[in-house]
C-alpha cells in the first residue's frame, strides 16, 4: 500500500493502562515511519472496551467529525480491533479502519529486504488476514453487488469467495512455512559449523531505534573481517528488519561473531514475534546479549521492559546480558560510565567504543587458559596457527623449537597439549 502523505488520525482508549501515554507517542512515530502525516490525536478511557465499535458512541461520532474536518484518509486505532469492530467503525466514520497490527505489518512488508524477511512477514499477513477475510470479502461483495444487494445469490456467492479466499490463503501460508523451513535448516547448519569452530557469539538486542545499528558499524569499522560489511543506520522505527552477522578480529588475535537484531516495540504483534522467531534465533543461540537502550528516552525502562517480555516469549531466557545505555551524549552525561555489567556511552565515541569492547570481551572470553608451548621446527604450521588465531604474549627460539606463550581457547589447548611446556 502506498501510504506516502495520506493524513490519519491516531485514536487510543485508556484502561487504565500505565503505559498508555507512551504507547500512543509511539503509535504516532509507528505511523510516521510508514510516511503517514498524523493530522489528529484522539484518546478514550473506558473501563471495558465497547464490544460492538471498541470505543463508546460520544467518542466514534467526534472520530467522524474528525475526519471530516481534516479530510483524513484512515484511522489508526491503537489496538488489535475485531473484524466486526473494524467494519463497524468504517461505516460509522466512513474511512479507512487499521489497527495497531495492521500499521507494524505493513511497515515490516515495507521494509523487508532479504528473501526471508520477505516471507516471514508475507507470513504473519496471512495469518492476520485469515481470521479477518469476512469483513474483506464482504466489502468487496457489497462493491460488486450495490449496497441494495442482499438476496439469497450475493450471500451464497459470499459464501463461496470467502471459503475460496480461505483456502487460498491456507495453502499459501502452508508453502511458506516449508520454505522457511528449508531456510532455516540451511541457517541450522551454518550455525552448528560456527558453533563447532568455538567461537563466541554476541547478538546486539533491544528497543528499535536504540542505535544498535550504530554500535554494530563502529565495531566492523574497527575490527569487521570486512569493514565495508556496514549495516542500514537511519533515524526510524524499524529501519531495518534483517539480521547481520558480522565476524570481529581484536587485535589480540580474538574472534567473535556480532549479530544485529530486528528492534521490538511494545505490543509487537503476536503473528510477527512468531513469525520472526527464527530471524531472533541468532539471539537464542547466543553466548551473550548485549541490550542496547536508548538513555536519552524518557521511557527508558519501558522500552526494557518490552525488550525482556519480547526476548522471554520467543524462548530467549538464561544467556547472559550486559546492558548498554546509548546516547548518553545528547543529555551531555560523564561517558563512558561502567557499573558491573551496566555502561552508559556514547555510540559515535571512541572512548565509548573502547570500554564497550572491554566490557563484551571480559564476559566472552572466560574459556580462554594461557599456555606455553614447545614446538619443534617441523612444526612450523602449529606456530603459524598460534600466531593467526591465538594471542601470542611472547615467542623464543630455544634449540628444540619455537617457545611460544599463548593466550587461546579451551579446545585450541587441549589440541595442541602435546607441545605444552608443564613446570614441574
Amino acid at each position: 500500500m502506498d501510504t506516502e502523505n495520506l493524513k490519519v488520525i491516531i485514536i487510543g482508549l485508556n484502561l487504565d493502562n500505565e503505559q498508555f501515554e507512551y504507547s500512543m507517542t509511539e503509535l504516532a512515530a509507528l505511523a510516521e515511519a510508514n510516511n503517514l502525516d498524523v493530522v489528529d490525536r484522539l484518546v478514550q478511557k473506558l473501563d471495558h472496551p465497547d464490544r460492538a465499535t471498541y470505543f463508546g458512541k460520544g467518542k466514534v461520532e467526534e472520530l467522524r467529525l474528525s475526519v471530516l474536518e481534516h479530510d483524513a484518509d484512515m484511522v489508526i486505532v491503537n489496538d488489535e480491533l475485531s473484524p466486526s469492530q473494524i467494519r463497524n467503525l468504517e461505516k460509522a466514520v466512513e474511512t479507512k479502519i487499521i489497527d495497531r497490527t495492521g500499521l507494524i505489518l505493513e511497515i515490516f512488508a515495507n521494509r523487508a529486504r532479504t528473501h526471508e524477511a520477505k516471507l516471514q512477514v508475507q507470513l504473519a499477513k496471512l495469518q492476520y488476514q485469515l481470521p479477518r477475510l469476512h469483513t474483506s470479502a464482504s466489502q468487496r461483495l457489497d462493491q460488486q453487488t450495490g449496497s441494495g444487494g442482499g438476496g439469497f445469490t450475493s450471500r451464497g456467492s459470499g459464501e463461496s469467495k470467502i471459503e475460496l479466499n480461505r483456502r487460498v490463503i491456507e495453502k499459501d501460508i502452508a508453502h511458506i512455512k516449508q520454505e522457511l523451513k528449508d531456510i532455516q535448516k540451511s541457517d541450522l547448519t551454518q550455525r552448528k559449523q560456527r558453533d563447532s569452530k568455538s567461537i563466541p557469539t554476541v547478538a546486539l538486542v533491544g528497543y528499535t531505534n536504540a542505535g544498535k545499528s550504530t554500535i554494530m558499524n563502529q565495531l566492523v569499522n574497527r575490527y569487521g573481517e570486512n569493514n565495508e560489511k556496514q549495516v542500514m543506520v537511519k533515524n526510524m522505527l524499524f529501519a531495518t528488519l534483517d539480521t547481520s552477522v558480522r565476524k570481529l578480529i581484536f587485535e589480540d588475535n580474538k574472534t567473535m561473531l556480532l549479530s544485529d537484531t530486528v528492534g521490538f516495540v511494545s505490543k509487537l504483534p503476536h503473528q510477527l514475534v512468531q513469525a520472526f522467531r527464527s530471524t531472533l534465533a541468532e539471539a537464542a543461540n547466543a553466548d551473550l546479549l548485549v541490550q542496547v537502550v536508548d538513555e536519552s528516552d524518557e521511557n527508558k525502562e519501558l522500552m526494557m521492559k518490552t525488550t525482556e517480555q519480547t526476548l522471554k516469549e520467543i524462548g530467549v531466557e538464561n544467556i547472559p546480558m550486559i546492558t548498554v545505555f546509548n546516547k548518553a551524549d545528547i543529555l551531555d552525561e560523564p561517558r563512558p560510565q561502567r557499573a558491573g555489567d551496566n555502561l552508559v556511552i556514547a555510540a559515535l565515541e571512541d572512548d565509548s567504543i573502547d570500554e564497550l569492547v572491554n566490557v563484551i570481551k571480559e564476559n566472552s572470553y572466560n574459556d580462554y587458559v594461557i599456555n606455553e608451548f614447545l614446538i619443534p621446527f617441523n612444526k612450523g604450521e602449529i606456530v603459524n596457527y598460534l600466531n593467526t588465531n591465538a594471542n601470542v604474549i611472547s615467542t623464543e627460539y630455544v634449540a628444540d623449537g619455537t617457545q611460544i606463550q599463548a593466550e587461546l581457547t579451551a579446545v585450541d589447548s587441549d589440541r595442541f597439549k602435546d607441545f605444552i611446556v608443564t613446570n614441574e
